[in-house]
């Protein structure tokens, strides 16, 4: 934003918020001159057609409290596609740009009518209203550091959980790209010097993290689309994609068909209203549960090694109850 700009948006406020303004006690909240106040009001006029008049009374008023500088140009169904994005992010408590995003609605709020603006955030507190399940507790800090890094392409030292083992380890990172999942889980994707690998990292189990004086060098063979249409969910796995093939039975069908769930999927419909899920993924732990949460209603035809594994999981579940 141009200092030019700043000021007259300073100037806007304190016209509509400061008793009788005068050219000298604007000059003081503005910390100039009372020559440029005069030109900014002046610019005002002849720009923006600003209803601006002086009395005595009032000192320098807007004859039309309803008029707005148009400094920034958003229609009232933008402004509130944008009070929506921050209920949106408020419901995920782990947001780190809540704050952030709140500020920029209330300043860019300003340049609405009052009335209008009271009744966007009315219909965006009772009527639209977001929940996100479970809670990832993120650590602002470390975001933002991690922002910096993948930016600058700058190396991270991070000590990290791994929740599968429950252990944790110190690990040199080349942060790639954040990517967040289904709006909860935030993901660190980089180069872990340890696995020699593109490895992915849940930020909120990063429970310190270093940023390190030294520069990386993207290899430039990595496609972040590509990279992301080849897994399922967030794991990521190693080697080829393998082709996957499951069933679901009538009842359940419904709830798959409606959704896309890989990039690679594609759906053969049965002529008793089932259908059979394929598509190829790395990775096969996140799809054996996915599959188990749908019950009976699922089951996988290939690959065998994802049948023994849900084979084995059922065996073990089975012994516990």
């Amino acid at each position: 934003m141009s200092r030019h700009l700043e000021r007259l948006l300073q100037l806007d406020s304190l016209l509509r918020a400061t008793q009788r303004p005068t050219t000298l006690t604007l000059a003081k909240e503005l910390e100039v001159s009372e020559r440029t106040v005069r030109s900014d009001l002046a610019f005002l006029r002849d720009r923006f057609n600003a209803p601006l008049e002086f009395s005595r009374k009032k000192g320098h008023h807007y004859t039309d409290p309803e008029w707005r500088l148009p400094s920034i140009s958003l229609s009232q169904g933008e402004l509130f596609a944008l009070t929506l994005g921050a209920r949106m992010l408020q419901a995920y408590a782990g947001s780190a740009y809540v704050n952030d995003l709140h500020s920029a609605i209330m300043r860019l709020s300003e340049r609405l009518p009052e009335q209008t603006w009271v009744d966007l955030q009315q219909i965006a507190d009772e009527r639209i209203i977001f929940t996100a399940g479970a809670e990832t507790y993120l650590n602002p800090q470390i975001w933002s550091q991690l922002v910096e890094a993948c930016r600058n392409s700058q190396q991270v030292k991070i000590h990290y959980y791994t929740a599968s083992r429950n252990t944790s380890s110190d690990r040199v990172i080349d942060p790639y790209l954040l990517h967040i999942y289904r709006g909860t889980n935030p993901y660190l994707i980089g180069f872990c010097h340890q696995r020699q690998a593109m490895r992915w990292f849940r930020v909120d189990r990063i429970k310190e993290l270093q940023l390190l004086n030294s520069k990386f060098i993207r290899d430039p063979t990595f496609n972040a689309k590509e990279h992301l249409e080849k897994i399922f969910q967030s794991e990521v796995g190693s080697g080829n994609p393998v082709p996957v093939a499951i069933w679901f039975d009538t009842s359940t069908a419904p709830y798959v068909r409606e959704r896309r769930w890989h990039p690679t999927q594609e759906i053969e419909e049965h002529s008793d209203g089932s259908i059979t899920l394929q598509m190829k993924v790395t990775g096969l732990n996140d799809l054996k549960r996915w599959v188990l949460g749908y019950g009976k209603g699922a089951v996988i035809k290939s690959p065998p090694e994802l049948v023994q594994m849900v084979r084995d999981e059922l065996k073990a579940m089975s012994a516990q109850y």
